[in-house]
């Protein structure tokens, strides 16, 4: 049951919009499976502090199948090649069952590397020829560039910086022909959910409070116990940075709850920010109330797949 315009439905919002809970109850009334573009979901043991809410995988009874959480051990520092990979091992394996993709997630920077339909790749910093290329113009460079490639993407050639690294990528790639650029195009619809300013303020300030009150802080006591030390755990930033703090006696309960509170709200903030911008580079996200009933949502992205 799903639209033949479409090859995926993207679920995104900031942090506590209730956007797994919209994609799950989706995945299930299209028989559909969940790939999680979370980049901090990917960790085992780190469930609290980076809001899995597995619970919500299972609806009266049924089990949801979702990937790309708990795919990786907690201190791997996991990168967004990594994710393209895994994500696209994911997608397939969907897709030759003939179930339906749900991508969901609010990490800007996994849902574009897929959404924009190419791939990333590693490729090296070569200094020598940046520094040769480095004395070139401009126009130079973008007339480098045409002979590797017909350029339709214009930020190739927006500034030098990023004309050189469109050289060296393209340069690398010929030296190795063995290096992978395909990737395909998914044709995404793509829905945000989202509430005003101050219910999405609320809803995360209640949310750390159920998390704390859950065991959150434990969770932190326990990656520390089981060897991470507090230095590899700050890396994850948010929750993690501030439980550690608090933790090793860096900061009271009281700091500890506001600088968290605080800095989650900030990071609800940069989530809208990169969407719009993602609105302002050309994506159309159709945007559904929070506070509308999750059946009634689910049925509405089910009537945009059938337009």
């Amino acid at each position: 049951m799903s639209g033949a315009k479409f090859d995926m439905v993207t679920i995104l919002g900031p942090t506590a919009s209730g956007k797994t809970e919209v994609a799950v109850k989706l995945a299930l009334k299209l028989s559909g499976e969940v790939i999680s573009a979370d980049s901090r979901q990917i960790y085992r043991n780190m469930d609290l502090g980076t809001g899995k809410d597995l619970e919500e995988y299972q609806v009266n009874g049924v089990d949801v199948p979702y990937h790309l959480i708990n795919i990786a051990e907690a201190g791997y520092q996991y990168n967004v090649f990594e994710f393209q990979r895994d994500f696209l091992k994911a997608y397939q394996a969907i897709r030759e069952k003939r179930s339906f993709p749900v991508m969901c997630g609010g990490s800007g920077m996994y849902l574009e590397a897929i959404l924009k339909g190419y791939r990333l790749i590693q490729v090296p910093v070569n200094e020598e020829r940046r520094s040769e290329l480095q004395l070139l113009s401009l126009e130079d460079l973008t007339e480098i560039l045409k002979h590797y490639k017909s350029i339709n993407n214009t930020s190739d050639t927006e500034n030098k910086k990023r004309a050189i690294r469109a050289i060296e990528i393209e340069e690398f790639c010929l030296a190795h022909p063995e290096t992978d650029l395909s990737f395909p195009i998914i044709n995404s619809l793509i829905v945000g959910v989202k509430y005003d300013r101050d219910s999405r303020r609320r809803r995360i300030t209640s949310r750390l409070k159920q998390r704390l009150d859950n065991g959150m802080i434990d969770e932190v006591k326990r990656l520390i116990d089981n060897g991470l030390k507090p230095d590899d755990l700050t890396y994850y930033g948010l929750e993690y940075k501030y439980l550690t703090l608090f933790i090793t006696g860096k900061l009271t309960y009281d700091e500890m709850f506001e600088g968290l509170n605080t800095a989650i709200h900030q990071f609800a903030k940069r989530q809208m920010t990169w969407f719009r911008k993602m609105e302002r580079d050309g994506f159309e996200i159709k945007w559904l109330d929070g506070y509308m009933p999750t059946d009634e949502k689910t049925d509405k992205i089910i009537s945009w797949l059938n337009q």
